[in-house]
């Protein structure tokens, strides 16, 4: 394989032992998926049934738009079904190279809330105005869900998928990570706050939007998502490289 693909398969096999490491995984379930460079059409998914914490680079399956193996002779499983959700938005938004689903707890209880994110805190602000919400229609094997699920992330980074969980999308692995992250910081505070049961200190709809600016400055300007992908790299590093082979 080329290099490209090899070095994606390394980000992508870090961004599945990541989200196992901070407990954003439901079990086999849900999925991290890639862009192949220079292969059109063609992307990188988990094997069926491993745990995240056992991903490597070479276990990823490499598969086509419509989820199923480009390599019929490998023995790892896909799950073409949880492709769906995916293959929607790899086929519209070409600056999603990589897509991320979760079922997080805090991600799934924001998702079941009528007024959803909440601008509360400083991480949430960051995503105002950069959040979409998708309708629940049942589990997603209707292929028809696609353009809905289009319309409505739209060009945004951040999907709710309301009574499901959390979509978040990137240029690149690192990127795709980072949303999913910190979205799902924000969802955990802002259910911590108003478990409290006191009044919320809503900030205005102009603070809102200031620090979303700001947000997307800094990390244009700033190079932090570098920094803190190559952090994460050295903390998986230390624990257990394996995700390397």
């Amino acid at each position: 394989m080329s290099e490209a693909e090899w070095a994606v398969r390394v980000e992508l096999a870090a961004c599945y032992r990541l989200i196992a490491h901070f407990r954003m995984t439901d079990l086999i379930y849900t999925h991290c998926t890639v862009r192949v460079p220079d292969e059109p059409g063609r992307f990188l998914i988990n094997p069926y049934g491993w745990r995240w914490d056992e991903i490597t680079a070479s276990s990823l399956v490499k598969i086509d738009v419509d989820g199923n193996k480009v390599d019929a002779h490998r023995p790892e499983r896909v799950n073409p079904a949880g492709f769906t959700i995916h293959s929607a938005v790899h086929m519209s938004r070409h600056d999603a190279a990589c897509v991320i689903h979760t079922h997080t707890k805090a991600g799934m209880a924001v998702s079941a809330l009528k007024e959803g994110l909440l601008p509360l805190t400083q991480i949430a602000m960051q995503y105002h105005g950069r959040v979409g919400y998708h309708a629940y229609e049942g589990i997603a094997l209707d292929l028809d869900e696609r353009e809905r699920i289009i319309a409505d992330l739209g060009s945004k980074p951040v999907l709710i998928l309301r009574n499901h969980g959390l979509l978040t999308v990137g240029r690149t692995v690192a990127e795709a990570f980072s949303h999913m992250y910190y979205v799902d910081k924000a969802c955990e505070v802002q259910l911590a706050a108003q478990a409290t049961g006191a009044a919320l200190d809503m900030p205005s709809l102009a603070v809102a939007e200031r620090v979303g600016r700001q947000f997307d400055q800094m990390a244009f300007d700033d190079g932090d998502l570098l920094l803190e992908w190559a952090a994460h790299l050295r903390l998986l590093d230390r624990l257990d490289p394996s995700y390397k082979l």
